[in-house]
C-alpha cells in the first residue's frame, strides 16, 4: 500500500504526456461487471428504479435520470449483515464508488480491476457504481456534444449530459428511497478523471456527502495544466469539443457559471472553508503517487498478465500521468493549508496511475469513510 507522506510535493511535467486515461466504450444495453457484459432491465420515466438480480448476489439497479431523460445502470453490492441488525429506521450508509475516464463503459472498472467485491463483502455499507458517462468528467455540460465517445452523447432532445446532477441528486435520492430510505449518510469516491469531479460535487452540495475519496485526480481545471489534462482525456481521447462542456476557457472566476473556474476544486476551496465553519465539511482522503515505480510495477501484478510491454506502459505512461496528478494535488494541498481546511493528503513515495494503487487507496481511506458515515 501507499504510505502516508506529506512531503515530496510534485514535479511539474508537460501535460501532453497525460495520454492513457482509460480506453473507450462498450455496446449499449449491457453493463460491465467483473470484466463481462451483463443484460439488465432498464428503468423508465414511469418506473424510475428497476432491479436486476445477478447470480452472485449483486444487483444491477437501473435508475432514471430526469435531467438527462435516460436510465443509468449501477452495479450494486449489498451491505453485510451486522450486529445488532439494522431496522427500517436505521438503513446502512452508501458508498458511491465512481469509475474513471471510461465511465464503466470499458473494462477499466472497479469491478474488473480491483478486489472491491471481496473487500466490501463484510462492510456495513451499500456499494453503488454507475456504469456510463465515459469522458463526461461526471459534470453538467453546458451544451449538447454529439461526438463524445460515450453512449450518453446523444440524449433525447439533444440535452447536454448532466452527470453532476445524477451523482449529487438523482442517484442518491432514488436509490436510497428504494433501499431503506434517505435518512442516512453517504460517501463519494473516485479515481483519475472523476477524482476531480467528486471534490467539485462536495463543494457545490454542502452536507450531501459525509466523506470524499479522491484518488489520483488533477484537482484543478482553470489553469493551463488542468486544461491540458482535461483536453487530453475528454478532448483528444473522448472526441469532445470542450467549449460544450464548460464554455470557452477559462471563463469568469465566479460561482454559478458552471465554467472552468466554477468546477475547479483549487479555486473553489473557499466553499470548503464555508463548510468547515458551518459544520458540513466532509472528511476527505486525497491521494497521489509521484510517478516512480512502486510495488505494483511488477510482472506479478495480475492485471499485467505477465506482459513486459504492459509493464513498460504502466511504468512510463502511467508514471508521467501520476507525476502530473501529484503536481495538481500539491497545489490543492497548498490551498487547503492557506485556508486551514482539514483533509488527509496521501503523497506516496512512489506509484503510477494504475489500478493497484487505487485499490490500495480505497482500503486506506475506508476507515475514515466508515467513521464519517457511521458504518458499523
Amino acid at each position: 500500500m501507499r504510505s502516508v507522506k506529506s512531503g515530496r510535493l510534485g514535479t511539474k511535467v508537460a501535460a501532453a504526456a497525460i495520454a492513457a486515461a482509460m480506453v473507450p466504450v462498450v455496446a449499449t444495453g449491457t453493463a460491465q461487471a467483473q470484466g463481462g457484459n451483463i443484460q439488465y432491465t432498464k428503468a423508465t420515466d414511469q418506473n424510475k428504479v428497476v432491479e436486476t438480480e445477478l447470480p452472485d448476489g449483486r444487483l444491477i439497479v437501473s435508475v432514471w435520470s430526469d435531467s438527462m431523460q435516460i436510465e443509468v445502470p449501477n452495479i450494486v453490492q449489498r451491505p453485510a449483515n451486522v450486529q445488532p441488525p439494522r431496522g427500517p429506521g436505521d438503513p446502512a450508509p452508501v458508498l458511491y464508488l465512481i469509475n474513471g475516464a471510461g465511465g464503466g463503459e470499458d473494462s477499466a472498472t472497479w469491478q474488473a480491476q480491483s478486489d472491491v467485491r471481496s473487500f466490501m463483502a463484510d462492510k456495513d455499507a451499500w456499494t453503488v457504481t454507475p456504469i456510463g458517462g465515459a469522458f463526461s468528467y461526471y459534470t453538467n455540460w453546458q451544451r449538447h456534444d454529439p461526438n463524445v465517445q460515450t453512449r450518453y452523447a446523444n440524449l433525447p432532445g439533444n440535452r447536454p449530459m448532466a452527470f453532476e446532477t445524477y451523482l449529487a441528486r438523482e442517484l442518491p435520492d432514488l436509490f436510497e428511497a428504494r433501499y431503506g430510505g434517505t435518512n442516512r449518510k453517504r460517501s463519494l469516491a473516485a479515481i483519475s478523471m472523476t477524482a476531480t469531479s467528486v471534490l467539485t460535487i462536495a463543494q457545490k452540495y454542502p452536507g450531501r456527502f459525509q466523506a470524499i475519496g479522491s484518488y489520483s485526480g488533477c484537482a484543478e481545471t482553470s489553469t493551463p495544466i488542468g486544461y491540458q489534462f482535461i483536453n487530453i482525456v475528454t478532448g483528444m481521447r473522448g472526441g469532445a469539443n470542450l467549449d460544450n462542456m464548460w464554455g470557452p476557457f477559462p471563463g469568469e472566476p465566479r460561482t454559478g457559471t458552471n465554467n472552468w473556474f466554477d468546477n475547479d476544486p483549487v479555486w473553489g476551496a473557499f466553499r470548503f472553508e464555508q463548510q468547515r465553519d458551518n459544520g458540513t465539511l466532509p472528511a476527505m482522503f486525497i491521494s497521489t503517487g509521484n510517478g516512480l515505480p512502486g510495488p505494483h510495477e511488477s510482472l506479478e501484478n495480475w492485471r499485467l498478465r505477465n506482459s513486459i510491454p504492459a509493464l513498460a506502459n504502466q511504468a512510463i505512461v502511467g508514471g508521467i500521468i501520476e507525476a502530473a496528478t501529484q503536481y495538481c494535488t500539491a497545489n490543492l494541498a497548498r490551498r487547503f493549508g492557506e485556508l486551514q481546511i482539514p483533509a488527509h493528503f496521501d503523497f506516496a513515495p512512489n506509484g503510477t496511475h494504475s489500478w493497484g494503487y487505487w485499490e490500495d487507496d480505497l482500503k486506506q481511506s475506508w476507515p475514515m469513510m466508515a467513521a464519517a458515515m457511521g458504518s458499523r
